[in-house]
């Protein structure tokens, strides 16, 4: 049966023939601190040379008074209209024996359930069988430490092969959580990993975040993701973030106080199996056929 919300050319249109699509997705707004998992999306498109695949249609779900669309020139002269919408491309990574469907969406306005509805149908026509969605949060972390990561996923089998701290939180949602449970409940697997971003540095954009959200994304592609520059953006940002940090004593303290706390609970949370497990995952990636006689894959921001 056709949806009634489809053009005539994309009900006509037929899905391509993916191999084995994972999913990774992302939504700006709520969900979406320092910018961190969106940008996150838009490096893998950059790196992996991502083409267009879908467009939902952004005016069943988008209040262009508070979403606004924007103006941009095409060759410095002609200027055109660009519509805040939720978009789907492809690529094949290097060396990897499967598709991977990259979701970059704005949290929409309206009509969630739809919204989460009509992107669960169109990855059920592409075949996914995993979901990853990212998400970023503001929370008291010192930005001189590791980036925290927790999440959910669809068993407790999963949860720890990925070794998730599983969320307890309770309270108001945004998208990403929703489409997380539309996906469950319609049967496809779905892992979410949310990286903290520190609230007294909120402002975009958060390398150090994107970088570690990346780092998840390929324990469960279990192929290398080309990181570019962001390891040097990394540094940079942790650098000028502690000048700032120095010139207030009150929230320098407030830093040192971050650090210790997060210090005891590394302390507590390391054990010898975690460590080895996590450095094959590291070995298998670098060294699996395909990414060169160096063990590296190629790509840039």
């Amino acid at each position: 049966m056709t949806d009634p919300e489809l053009s005539a050319d994309e009900a006509e249109a037929t899905p391509p023939t993916l191999t084995d699509p994972v999913l990774v997705a992302a939504f700006e707004g709520w969900n979406d601190a320092g910018d961190a998992a969106s940008t996150a999306i838009e490096h893998l498109q950059l790196a992996w040379d991502a083409t267009p695949l879908f467009e939902l249609d952004p005016d069943d779900y988008y209040d262009f008074t508070v979403t606004r669309p924007t103006i941009h020139l095409v060759d410095g002269v002609t200027r055109r209209v660009e519509w805040p919408t939720t978009r789907m491309t492809v690529c094949r990574p290097p060396g990897a024996a499967r598709d991977v469907v990259l979701l970059h969406g704005i949290e929409p306005n309206m009509r969630w359930r739809s919204f989460c509805a009509r992107l669960v149908q169109e990855i059920e026509k592409l075949g996914v069988t995993t979901v990853i969605t990212l998400g970023s949060l503001l929370a008291d972390t010192a930005h001189t430490r590791p980036v925290p990561i927790t999440g959910s996923a669809y068993d407790s089998e999963a949860a720890t092969r990925f070794n998730l701290e599983r969320s307890r939180y309770e309270g108001a949602s945004g998208i990403l959580a929703v489409f997380h449970d539309y996906c469950v409940q319609a049967g496809i697997p779905a892992v979410s990993f949310w990286a903290a971003v520190p609230h007294y540095v909120s402002q975009a954009p958060a390398p150090k975040t994107t970088l570690a959200l990346l780092r998840r994304v390929e324990d469960v592609l279990d192929i290398e993701v080309p990181v570019g520059s962001l390891p040097e953006q990394t540094e940079e940002w942790e650098q000028t973030v502690s000048e700032m940090a120095d010139e207030d004593e009150d929230v320098a303290n407030y830093v040192r106080a971050l650090e210790e706390r997060g210090d005891e609970i590394t302390l507590t949370e390391a054990n010898g199996d975690a460590i080895a497990a996590e450095f094959e995952r590291y070995l298998r990636r670098r060294h699996r056929g395909g990414w060169g006689s160096g063990g590296k894959a190629g790509g840039s921001v």
